[in-house]
């Protein structure tokens, strides 16, 4: 990530245009891996802003010299692996730092700026804050089309998920790990 781009928490101020960048990233970056009806499914739950990780300090942006949000991602301690505050089965109890792993939670990038370090930056500032919390694992829910940076910077698959986000809507996700000490 080059020095136009500056890591920061996010905050409530921030929830319009990180649903806008959440919106944007979807429908542009997973429409490969993903039908415009899964998107638009996922975009009612799986997708979204999380309110409780802005609350808990561990969910971050990336802006612009000018300040425009064009990426965002961050980690928990909840026990919930995915999905905005729409998702109605959100789990808000605490992991246990001594065998849970830290979840690494909704990470998106607006697609006039992919390929530029975005995510890596958010993921590496993440897993350190993590590990500085006292969690030694990471686990997350992938998207199809956000899994390869997430093998890159070595995590492995640990099953399939399909989400039944409707009746008749499954949307394909990756569960994976990695251990805090295999860092890349």
């Amino acid at each position: 990530m080059n020095a136009s781009y500056l890591i920061r928490r996010a905050t409530l101020r921030d929830i319009d245009e990180l649903k806008t960048l959440i919106e944007k990233s979807a429908r542009e970056v997973a429409n490969k891996s993903y039908t415009a009806v899964q998107l638009e499914t996922a975009l009612r739950g799986a997708f979204g802003v999380d309110t409780q990780l802005i609350n808990d300090g561990t969910y971050f942006v990336v802006a612009c010299a000018d300040g425009s949000i064009v990426g965002c991602g961050g980690w928990s301690r909840r026990l919930t692996l995915f999905g905005g505050d729409d998702r109605a089965d959100r789990e808000t109890g605490e992991l246990d730092r001594r065998t849970d792993g830290a979840r690494i939670r909704a990470f998106f990038v607006h697609p006039g700026h992919v390929r530029r370090g975005i995510a890596s930056a958010l993921l590496e500032r993440c897993e350190t804050e993590a590990l500085a919390d006292g969690f030694s694992k990471f686990e997350l829910i992938a998207t199809l089309s956000g899994a390869p940076l997430y093998i890159a910077r070595g995590y492995a698959v640990t099953g399939s998920v399909s989400y039944q986000a409707e009746p008749g809507v499954a949307i394909p996700f990756l569960a994976m790990t990695k251990h805090g000490l295999n860092r890349t």
